[in-house]
């Protein structure tokens, strides 16, 4: 069994931080539903991607559901002002809060080394084809889980089953992609799998995250849009 283990987030808060943002949630009134079916839907793709999952993150789907199922109780009516002592959030909160907060100081510290670079000549260009022209950002994994089930969900679908061997390798599809990079500096990752069956485009993908851990590879994408480019490294240098 070929597995792939990504560390896209840190833990399990750096997730919910992760839900929070994204979706503009008031971190002091969390909905508890929204963002424990989010959270259980995150560990359920990376288990259909073979990904492996961390016990602290099927611990904190558990406290979430704890949470949720203690919300359903019946409370006490609060007059108008008066703090709910007994909200079973309290905690979870507390730990997010504090969590964000140590988030934010490594990221302003990871801006002050980014700055201090800066004070030494360094020359960098990046290639970006025309139809990219837009603002560009680093992936994050459901980014990449997105576009993967994208391509997936578009493949040609075959009405006859049958059971025959594998036709083609990570190894095959690895050179498959050189040879495309060298005639073109960045590639669609569903243009180029448009017209590959299911298996192929999982070895593809496969292999398309082989490369970007042998640093072969740089990997791009754009919000609002169910795809992700391609580029040799050397281009982003």
């Amino acid at each position: 069994m070929y597995r792939v283990a990504l560390s896209e987030f840190e833990g399990p808060l750096d997730l919910l931080l992760f839900f929070i943002k994204r979706d503009e949630l008031n971190i002091y009134d969390i909905p508890i539903s929204k963002i424990t079916k989010d959270f259980i839907e995150y560990l359920d793709a990376l288990q259909t991607l073979n990904l492996e999952v961390a016990s602290d993150f099927i611990y904190m789907a558990s406290v979430l559901m704890s949470i949720k199922a203690k919300m359903l109780l019946p409370r006490p009516d609060l007059a108008d002002g008066e703090l709910d002592e007994f909200d079973p959030r309290t905690e979870l909160v507390q730990k997010l809060l504090e969590y964000k907060r140590f988030k934010e100081m490594a990221a302003a510290m990871q801006m002050q080394e980014e700055l201090r670079r800066k004070l030494f000549p360094r020359l960098q260009f990046e290639h970006v084809d025309a139809p990219l022209a837009e603002e560009l950002r680093r992936p994050t994994l459901f980014d990449l889980i997105q576009a993967y089930k994208y391509a997936l969900d578009h493949a040609p679908k075959k009405t006859v089953h049958e059971i025959r061997k594998i036709p083609v390798t990570i190894e095959a599809q690895t050179d498959f992609l050189l040879r495309r990079l060298n005639e073109k500096v960045q590639l669609s990752f569903f243009e180029l799998v448009s017209e590959f069956d299911r298996i192929t485009i999982v070895v593809t993908f496969l292999a398309v995250l082989e490369m970007a851990k042998s640093r072969l590879v740089s990997i791009l994408v754009r919000d609002d849009h169910n795809d992700f480019w391609i580029s040799r490294k050397e281009h982003l240098n």
